[in-house]
């Protein structure tokens, strides 16, 4: 599947590597917001994304089975923390700085898509969506979908997901907090909840679910006979259950208002 049968716009893919995001990551710091139409953000913690894997970290890596590819794996903290274990392990990401800085640190990463054709598809022990990436494209139903692909036979993807109960898709644009502003792009936010159903229906199971330091995971695991629910995945109006909570706002900073 590739990101236009996806329904990823070019704008959608090319998001993440413009400014103030690159300069954000050159720098290892932020501030930095995914912005909403109506003026409230989300915090992205661009200092830990850059930093060292921390005890959650270290925590969810243990968990990882096999070869393990980390979607939207930005400066590379897991995979290069994967690669002084030993342990075979690729990043994709949509930004050249991302990558950069993951090979730099002893990671493997390539400047793709996850829809994009990608190495030893169907063959991924373990399949990694942290800090927020089930968000990508706005459309977690058929990213699910996708990760299915490329994980082996009983598989196992670990997701992080909202700390609230939310099931939503909005438009963001990347800020810096000093009004410089990125292009729009869709984006998706689901809590524990919303993304068991999503899952169900994209082919997987629910094998466990936690919290460490402020955030929750999600471990599934790929289940026989799954296209069904990959297919049913591939419209995008199911994957918003009138049942599924749609509140929880991005809360206003200071900065933002």
């Amino acid at each position: 599947m590739s990101a236009a049968e996806a329904g990823l716009a070019p704008s959608d893919a090319t998001a993440w590597r413009g400014d103030p995001y690159t300069e954000a990551l050159a720098r290892g710091s932020g501030p930095l917001y995914l912005r909403r139409p109506d003026g409230s953000v989300l915090p992205l913690d661009v200092e830990r994304w850059c930093g060292a894997v921390d005890p959650v970290d270290a925590a969810l890596l243990d968990r990882c089975e096999g070869g393990v590819l980390d979607v939207g794996c930005g400066p590379g903290r897991l995979v290069a923390a994967l690669a002084g274990r030993g342990r075979p392990a690729l990043g994709v990401d949509l930004n050249p700085m991302a990558v950069a800085r993951a090979t730099a640190s002893g990671g493997r990463a390539l400047c793709r898509s996850a829809f994009d054709p990608l190495p030893e598809e169907g063959g991924w022990g373990t399949a990694l969506l942290v800090d927020g990436n089930i968000g990508i494209g706005g459309a977690p139903g058929r990213l699910l979908a996708r990760v299915r692909d490329l994980v082996r036979s009983g598989g196992l993807l670990i997701v992080e997901t909202a700390s609230e109960d939310v099931c939503e898709r909005v438009t963001v644009r990347i800020c810096d907090g000093r009004g410089r502003l990125g292009d729009p792009f869709p984006w998706a936010r689901v809590g524990i909840p919303a993304l068991l159903r999503l899952a169900e229906r994209a082919g997987w199971a629910r094998a466990d679910t936690w919290a460490a330091g402020g955030r929750r995971f999600v471990a599934l695991r790929s289940t026989p006979g799954g296209a069904a629910g990959a297919a049913g995945a591939a419209s995008p109006q199911p994957e918003w259950s009138a049942e599924a909570p749609r509140g929880n706002r991005m809360a206003p900073t200071t900065a933002e208002r």
